[in-house]
Protein backbone atom coordinates (compact mmCIF):
# COMPACT_ATOMS: atom_id res chain seq x y z
CA UNK A 1 0.00 0.00 0.00
CA UNK A 2 1.10 3.38 -0.98
CA UNK A 3 2.23 5.91 1.97
CA UNK A 4 -0.11 8.64 2.89
CA UNK A 5 1.03 11.92 1.58
CA UNK A 6 2.17 14.40 4.49
CA UNK A 7 0.74 17.53 5.21
CA UNK A 8 3.83 19.29 3.55
CA UNK A 9 3.82 17.00 0.45
CA UNK A 10 0.18 18.38 0.06
CA UNK A 11 1.49 22.45 0.30
CA UNK A 12 0.74 22.36 3.67
CA UNK A 13 2.66 24.25 6.60
CA UNK A 14 2.76 23.84 10.25
CA UNK A 15 1.91 25.88 12.10
CA UNK A 16 5.21 27.77 14.06
CA UNK A 17 6.20 25.84 17.27
CA UNK A 18 5.82 27.40 20.47
CA UNK A 19 8.95 27.71 22.65
CA UNK A 20 9.04 27.36 26.33
CA UNK A 21 7.00 29.86 27.84
CA UNK A 22 5.45 30.20 24.58
CA UNK A 23 7.61 32.20 22.45
CA UNK A 24 6.98 31.33 18.79
CA UNK A 25 9.80 29.92 16.90
CA UNK A 26 10.55 31.85 13.80
CA UNK A 27 13.68 31.44 11.16
CA UNK A 28 15.66 34.73 11.15
CA UNK A 29 14.93 37.01 8.74
CA UNK A 30 14.82 40.86 7.87
CA UNK A 31 11.86 42.82 7.23
CA UNK A 32 7.56 42.91 8.00
CA UNK A 33 7.55 39.68 6.77
CA UNK A 34 8.78 37.79 9.57
CA UNK A 35 7.98 39.78 12.15
CA UNK A 36 4.21 39.83 10.84
CA UNK A 37 4.77 35.80 10.95
CA UNK A 38 5.90 36.04 14.58
CA UNK A 39 3.19 37.99 15.45
CA UNK A 40 1.00 36.03 13.65
CA UNK A 41 2.02 32.72 15.64
CA UNK A 42 1.71 34.97 19.12
CA UNK A 43 -0.60 32.76 21.54
CA UNK A 44 -3.58 33.65 22.54
CA UNK A 45 -4.61 37.71 23.88
CA UNK A 46 -0.89 38.30 22.81
CA UNK A 47 -1.44 38.10 18.95
CA UNK A 48 -3.82 41.45 18.86
CA UNK A 49 -1.10 43.10 21.68
CA UNK A 50 1.10 42.34 19.31
CA UNK A 51 -0.46 43.95 16.35
CA UNK A 52 -1.03 47.21 18.26
CA UNK A 53 2.62 47.62 19.50
CA UNK A 54 3.60 46.49 15.51
CA UNK A 55 1.42 48.88 14.76
CA UNK A 56 2.40 51.77 16.74
CA UNK A 57 5.87 51.41 16.49
CA UNK A 58 5.22 51.53 12.69
CA UNK A 59 2.47 55.16 12.63
CA UNK A 60 5.61 56.41 15.33
CA UNK A 61 8.63 55.53 12.62
CA UNK A 62 7.45 54.49 9.11
CA UNK A 63 11.17 53.95 8.55
CA UNK A 64 11.23 51.62 11.14
CA UNK A 65 13.73 48.45 10.09
CA UNK A 66 12.35 44.79 11.43
CA UNK A 67 14.06 42.10 11.53
CA UNK A 68 13.46 38.46 13.87
CA UNK A 69 17.06 37.33 14.86
CA UNK A 70 16.79 34.83 18.18
CA UNK A 71 12.84 33.68 18.04
CA UNK A 72 12.50 37.47 19.09
CA UNK A 73 11.30 40.56 16.45
CA UNK A 74 13.98 43.65 16.62
CA UNK A 75 13.02 47.40 15.90
CA UNK A 76 15.94 49.46 14.96
CA UNK A 77 17.11 52.21 12.19
CA UNK A 78 19.22 51.77 9.54
CA UNK A 79 22.65 52.46 10.42
CA UNK A 80 21.99 53.10 14.15
CA UNK A 81 21.13 49.15 15.14
CA UNK A 82 18.28 48.26 17.15
CA UNK A 83 16.50 50.09 19.96
CA UNK A 84 13.71 46.94 21.12
CA UNK A 85 13.47 43.82 21.00
CA UNK A 86 9.89 41.71 22.02
CA UNK A 87 9.62 37.77 23.64
CA UNK A 88 6.73 36.43 24.79
CA UNK A 89 6.21 34.51 28.34
CA UNK A 90 3.75 32.82 29.90
CA UNK A 91 2.45 35.97 31.49
CA UNK A 92 3.33 38.47 29.58
CA UNK A 93 5.10 40.05 26.54
CA UNK A 94 8.73 41.62 27.41
CA UNK A 95 9.40 44.80 25.34
CA UNK A 96 13.14 45.70 25.36
CA UNK A 97 14.60 48.50 25.21
CA UNK A 98 18.32 48.14 24.79
CA UNK A 99 19.28 52.15 26.09
CA UNK A 100 15.87 52.21 28.56
CA UNK A 101 18.27 53.76 31.18
CA UNK A 102 18.59 57.10 28.59
CA UNK A 103 14.49 57.35 28.47
CA UNK A 104 11.97 59.40 30.01
CA UNK A 105 10.04 58.12 32.37
CA UNK A 106 12.14 55.33 32.98
CA UNK A 107 10.99 52.08 31.67
CA UNK A 108 10.00 49.91 35.13
CA UNK A 109 12.12 46.78 35.43
CA UNK A 110 15.67 46.79 35.66
CA UNK A 111 18.32 44.11 33.54
CA UNK A 112 21.19 42.57 34.33
CA UNK A 113 22.49 45.05 31.72
CA UNK A 114 22.56 48.69 32.74
CA UNK A 115 21.92 50.41 29.87
CA UNK A 116 19.06 48.25 28.98
CA UNK A 117 15.23 48.35 30.62
CA UNK A 118 11.83 46.29 30.11
CA UNK A 119 8.16 47.04 29.95
CA UNK A 120 6.32 43.89 30.59
CA UNK A 121 2.58 43.93 29.59
CA UNK A 122 0.01 41.88 31.17
CA UNK A 123 -2.72 40.10 29.64
CA UNK A 124 -5.46 42.33 31.75
CA UNK A 125 -3.65 45.75 31.20
CA UNK A 126 -3.88 48.12 28.68
CA UNK A 127 -1.05 49.32 27.00
CA UNK A 128 -0.42 53.47 28.00
CA UNK A 129 0.04 54.31 23.89
CA UNK A 130 1.55 57.51 24.66
CA UNK A 131 3.73 56.61 26.97
CA UNK A 132 5.20 53.65 24.40
CA UNK A 133 5.15 55.87 21.95
CA UNK A 134 7.40 58.43 23.55
CA UNK A 135 10.03 55.42 24.43
CA UNK A 136 10.20 54.21 21.11
CA UNK A 137 11.02 58.01 19.78
CA UNK A 138 13.08 58.34 22.59
CA UNK A 139 14.89 55.18 22.01
CA UNK A 140 14.75 55.61 17.93
CA UNK A 141 17.28 58.57 18.32
CA UNK A 142 19.44 56.82 20.50
CA UNK A 143 22.44 54.88 19.30
CA UNK A 144 21.14 51.27 19.36
CA UNK A 145 21.97 47.92 20.07
CA UNK A 146 24.63 46.44 17.17
CA UNK A 147 24.90 42.65 17.73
Amino acid sequence: MPAKPSGKAQGKTEPPRLLSGGNPQIPKGDGDAPVQAYIAAMPGWKREAGRLIDRLIVRELPEVRKAVKWNSPLYGIEGQGWFLGLHCYTRYIKMAFFHGAALEPLPPVASKDANTRYFHLHEDEVLDEARFTSWVRQASALPGWVP
